[in-house]
């Protein structure tokens, strides 16, 4: 029997790979990735904390924007208290329609990666020629703030056929869309591998308080959950858990302190098999040494 298949990448079961370790012998990489997004008013796609009863949707609007003008700089603090180092996941869009965000991310130390354009256009929408000009349009204005970004992650986790071959084309060392491993996988392209770096879609707030209706304490107990289970199969493999983050979400005052003490409490273990990281160094220790199947 036929099936479309992508021909991205084949099927390997991850108990039937090559064993490596993350820098100085620890087992599980664990990042977070955090997505600041800009959205159109009156029109485009965006989240939806209730349905609008009206044009302009000015209550869903607002509630998204909110998470750049105050969650974002209230997780800047939890960060900074944790001296964690983050994955900032940016639309470009966020340089103009936020003054200081995204420059805030790079002062901090964050990794720099690019989020398409913004959030009110599914990436998989365009046709090629425009999906090609959308990238290299947002990796010149995200180099702008001194580091070329290594890393995409589309908007909606939306492709198009083509899209893996663009990035590759246009220079990028990893993607994050493809959330089917917990190890890093390659992905073939046109222009050569392309560096698939785990991204949680079941540790990612949208699906877990926007879609599934759950609450701050119930995520910050998936956190723990996940980094139990990773740790107790750690011993065999290596893996990576990516902790996704939307300020919007997250970064609403009654949500930060479930997720602080989550998070807290990880670091204060200080376990010797955890690598606190980002996406870009997971890649970049991955290229170097040859390691990802």
């Amino acid at each position: 029997m036929s099936r479309v298949h992508h021909d991205r990448y084949p099927y390997r079961a991850i108990v039937d790979r090559p064993d490596y370790d993350w820098p100085g012998g620890r087992r599980l990489a664990i990042y977070l990735g955090v997505n600041y997004e800009v959205f159109d008013f009156g029109g485009g796609l965006g989240a939806k904390l209730a349905p609008s009863q009206t044009d302009p949707d000015v209550m869903n609007y607002a509630w998204r924007d909110y998470g750049n003008r105050v969650g974002a700089w209230r997780l800047f603090d939890l960060f900074d208290r944790l001296a964690l180092r983050t994955t900032a996941l940016l639309n470009a869009d966020v340089l103009d329609a936020c003054p200081g965000l995204a420059e805030a991310c790079r002062d901090r130390g964050d990794e720099i990666a690019a989020h398409g354009g913004s959030n009110a256009v599914a990436q998989g929408s365009l046709a090629k020629p425009g999906e090609a000009q959308m990238i290299r349009d947002v990796t010149d204005r995200l180099a702008s703030l001194g580091v070329r970004p290594t890393g995409w992650l589309g908007p909606w986790i939306s492709e198009s056929r083509h899209t893996p071959d663009l990035l590759a084309e246009a220079g990028y060392r990893y993607v994050l869309d493809w959330a089917h491993d917990d190890q890093p996988t390659r992905l073939a392209t046109a222009h050569g591998p392309l560096l698939s770096v785990p991204y949680s879609q079941e540790i990612n707030d949208i699906p877990a308080i926007i879609q599934r209706k759950q609450e701050a304490e119930t995520f910050a107990a998936m956190i723990r959950a996940a980094v139990e289970q990773l740790l107790s199969e750690c011993d065999r493999r290596p893996v990576v858990l990516g902790i996704a983050l939307h300020p919007y979400i997250m970064g609403q005052a009654h949500r930060v302190p479930p997720l602080a003490r989550a998070l807290t409490e990880l670091r204060a273990a200080n376990d010797p098999r955890i690598w606190w990281t980002t996406a870009g160094d997971i890649a970049e220790h991955v290229e170097a040494n040859g390691l990802a199947v």
